[in-house]
């Protein structure tokens, strides 16, 4: 298990994301349309705004309030009023099944790795290759040793590659990430022609 998590860059976003098992999902939910290290950094600001990254905080604050506090500038996320949404429905979900802790989605009734994906994609804002990539990241850097969650990360979960924000572990595994995603994109566009 890596000791503390270097997605950001940042020493207090990454202590945040290290400690607050509900701020690592958050980032995760906002990793997408911005770039990987910004999503990551959502959490730091909603964390320093609201005073805590608590699910149960979250969830018991006005929706409207929360995406406030979400669209203040930095904004959490490029699309501030519907990801705030979403985090907001995220930290509902998480006091709702699971009684307000987030580490109980990967560790409750020691789940296996098919599990624990079932268990990610049922989370608001939470499809299967986002679920998929989190999972990897579980797996890869915060000691998850579900029975089988490599094969149920999928491609995610290979050693040595460098392909999602589970394999970041550095500013430079970063730009491995980086480029890995700008070729697969340019081959996804020559491919539609």
């Amino acid at each position: 298990m890596t000791e503390t998590l270097h997605l950001v860059g940042e020493a207090e976003a990454d202590r945040i994301l290290t400690e607050h098992p509900f701020a690592l999902l958050t980032g995760m939910l906002l990793d997408q349309q911005i770039p990987m290290e910004v999503a990551f950094d959502g959490p730091r600001k909603i964390y320093e705004r609201l005073g805590t990254i608590d699910p149960a905080t979250i969830a018991a604050t006005d929706p409207e309030k929360f995406i406030e506090i979400c669209s203040t500038p930095p904004s959490v996320h490029r699309f501030p009023k519907s990801m705030g949404q979403r985090v907001h429905d995220l930290a509902t979900a998480v006091v709702q099944d699971y009684d307000g802790d987030a580490a109980a989605i990967w560790t409750e009734g020691d789940p296996d790795g098919k599990e624990v994906l079932k268990r990610l994609k049922g989370l608001p804002g939470f499809g299967e290759q986002k679920a998929r990539i989190f999972l990897a990241l579980l797996g890869k850097q915060r000691g998850l040793t579900a029975a089988g969650w490599r094969e149920a990360a999928g491609d995610y979960g290979r050693d040595g590659v460098h392909m999602s924000i589970a394999d970041v572990t550095s500013a430079e595994s970063l730009q491995q990430v980086r480029a890995y995603k700008k070729e697969k994109k340019a081959a996804a566009k020559a491919a539609r022609g």
